[in-house]
C-alpha cells in the first residue's frame, strides 16, 4: 500500500504504513515537530515514550482494522505522519473516524499534506467509514485551508480547547468530511 509522490524539487516522497521499526525515528519526529509549532497537542517534553512502548503502540495500530497510521518519508527520513482512528465499535459511531496529521516545517508547502489527506480519505472509505472528523486550532489558517481544499467543512467551535504554557487559550474549529 505504499504510494509515491514527486515533490516540487524533484525528490520522491513515499507514503507508507508505519511499522514497529519506526519507533525511534517517530519519537524523535514527535519531539521535534512539537517544538516547531504551538498548533500540535503536545510539547516536546511530553513525548516520553520509550522505543519499546512506541513499538507496542505501532503494533496495536497495525492490528486494528479501524486504524491506519502512515509516515511520509523523503530520502529515507520521516517528513511527516498522519492517521485515522475509529470513534469506536458501537454501532452509533462506528461510521466515523478521527484524522490527525503533522509535518516537519521544512516540508510545508510541498504537497505532502494534500497527498496524505487524499490517501487517508481513500483508506477511510476502504475501511468502511462514511465520515472523517478533525479538530484544528482556530489560528492555524494554513491547516484550515488544507482541510477545506480536501473537502472538510467547519461544523463548530470548541471554546478554550487548549491552553499554552504562557496561559493563552485557543479554540478548536471542528471540521468533518462526508465520504
Amino acid at each position: 500500500m505504499p504510494r509515491e509522490i514527486t515533490l516540487p524539487d524533484g525528490r520522491v516522497c513515499i507514503l507508507r504504513p508505519t511499522a514497529p521499526e519506526d519507533a525511534g525515528a517517530l519519537i524523535r519526529y514527535m519531539k521535534e515537530t512539537s517544538g516547531e509549532t504551538d498548533f500540535l497537542l503536545r510539547y516536546p517534553d511530553e513525548v516520553a515514550y520509550t522505543e519499546e512502548e512506541e513499538r507496542m503502540i505501532l503494533g496495536r495500530i497495525l492490528d486494528d482494522p479501524s486504524s491506519v497510521m502512515m509516515v511520509a518519508t523523503v530520502d529515507g527520513e520521516i517528513a511527516g505522519n498522519c492517521s485515522i482512528s475509529g470513534h469506536g465499535a458501537r454501532r452509533k459511531v462506528r461510521h466515523r473516524c478521527n484524522v490527525a496529521i503533522a509535518l516537519y516545517r521544512s516540508y510545508w508547502h510541498m504537497g505532502i499534506g494534500t497527498a496524505m489527506m487524499a490517501y487517508l480519505t481513500e483508506l477511510a472509505k476502504k475501511i468502511g467509514f462514511t465520515r472523517m472528523d478533525l479538530e484544528v486550532v482556530a489560528e492555524n489558517a494554513r491547516a484550515r485551508a488544507l482541510y477545506a481544499k480536501c473537502g472538510f467543512v467547519e461544523s463548530g467551535r470548541l471554546h478554550h480547547a487548549i491552553c499554552l504554557d504562557d496561559g493563552t487559550y485557543h479554540d478548536f474549529i471542528l471540521m468533518y468530511r462526508e465520504l
